[in-house]
């Protein structure tokens, strides 16, 4: 498996971040004063919802064409081992795990819980065609599954869940959850103080003590540390560009940026500053577990044997040189010399598994986040074994 090797080198925090930190300081709830970005309308939330609703759903045959195929299988890896361990966690403590997937999208996690063998799912987004997809894939594994399997049951509610509280809409008003996955979607909510808070609202009020909020999110120290190092207000490669409206200004709430990644997703989005998030989820007796880049993710897990083992399954990585029944996914070999180095090296066993130069770049701009319910309101703060 190939060194990923474009990835950033690991640094302390850059010193433009320093202007973030004093506006936290300065603005933030648990300093005294209010946020100065206010609300700024649904403007964007329509936005959001109608960019995810006119996406059109294709088929494995077309993704598996798409120039990005590997970034998102190795990003469906990421999800899938977050999931999973946590799901490993908490069926040691419960037989019936209840799940809220905030953000659900057109169901692309349905999967992961069929394999968790959860009890019951909600399933909330604030695209209305997403949400009816979802459903459909739902009641398409349950029609197909084995008679004798146990498949949870699964409630699908649309609601922009930055505004709107779903303890008003559940049907069941007493239900409470294990597990919040909130995936590639906590930062569109960061457009105001208000939307951040009800999201947060919504993960964790109905969570038992002891339950789990987990996330992926793009990671703001290294988005505003590539537009520093840009010569413009905008940075990329052949696969993604990020533009942003100006350099050296960062609101904590309302720093708007637009996203493109081939294909897939093109839609403003907002910087989460991490250590207010920190401190707005004790609100709501949350507490750390860990933040990792996807970077450090990989580099972590795929030590264990049976995470290799997925990664080849899913198709994470691509082979490196190609075999003659394939090519690789860009024709650019500039894209490939980390791994030609590699192949060089005396000793190293070929083929290698990797990404081109652009995927790697791509996705080292998130990270994975894991929150835990402290019991009873008091602090927690504890580490999962690796």
């Amino acid at each position: 498996m190939a060194e990923n090797s474009s990835y950033p080198t690991e640094e302390q925090q850059p010193a433009h971040t320093s202007s973030l930190k004093r506006r936290h300081e300065e603005d933030s709830p648990e300093f005294g004063s209010p946020p100065k970005k206010q609300d700024t309308g649904e403007g964007h939330s329509l936005k959001v919802a109608s960019h995810y609703n006119t996406l059109q759903e294709c088929g494995l045959a077309e993704r598996s064409r798409s120039r990005i195929v590997h970034l998102r299988n190795f990003n469906n890896w990421t999800k899938s081992i977050l999931i999973g361990e946590i799901l490993d966690k908490v069926r040691r403590e419960r037989r019936d795990v209840a799940v809220l997937d905030l953000g659900c999208g057109k169901g692309g996690d349905l999967l992961k819980w069929r394999k968790g063998r959860i009890s019951k799912l909600v399933c909330a987004d604030i695209a209305d065609v997403s949400v009816e997809q979802c459903r459909q894939r739902y009641d398409d594994m349950r029609r197909r599954s084995h008679p004798n399997e146990r498949i949870f049951s699964a409630e699908f509610i649309t609601a922009d869940c930055s505004r709107e509280l779903l303890s008003d809409k559940l049907s069941d008003a007493e239900l409470k959850f294990d597990i919040c996955s909130c995936q590639f979607v906590y930062h569109y909510s960061f457009e105001s103080h208000s939307q951040a808070d009800t999201m947060l609202r919504n993960a964790c009020e109905r969570l038992r003590p002891g339950g789990f909020f987990i996330g992926t999110t793009p990671d703001s120290y290294e988005l505003v540390k590539r537009l520093e190092a840009s010569d413009s207000n905008s940075f990329g490669n052949e696969v993604y560009r990020v533009t942003f409206r100006k350099k050296g200004e960062y609101p904590l709430f309302g720093c708007q940026y637009e996203f493109n990644l081939e294909g897939v997703v093109d839609v403003p989005e907002f910087l989460v500053y991490f250590p207010l998030l920190v401190e707005m989820a004790k609100k709501y007796n949350m507490r750390l577990v860990f933040k990792k880049t996807f970077r450090e993710f990989f580099q972590d897990k795929i030590k264990d044997e049976q995470n290799r083992i997925l990664l080849q399954r899913m198709q994470g990585l691509e082979q490196y040189p190609a075999d003659g029944r394939g090519r690789l996914a860009s024709d650019n070999p500039v894209e490939y010399h980390h791994a030609e180095r590699i192949a060089k090296t005396p000793g190293v066993r070929l083929p290698l598994g990797t990404m081109s130069k652009s995927e790697w770049e791509a996705t080292s701009t998130y990270s994975c986040v894991l929150y835990s319910l402290s019991s009873c309101g008091l602090p927690l703060c504890f580490f999962l074994s690796d």
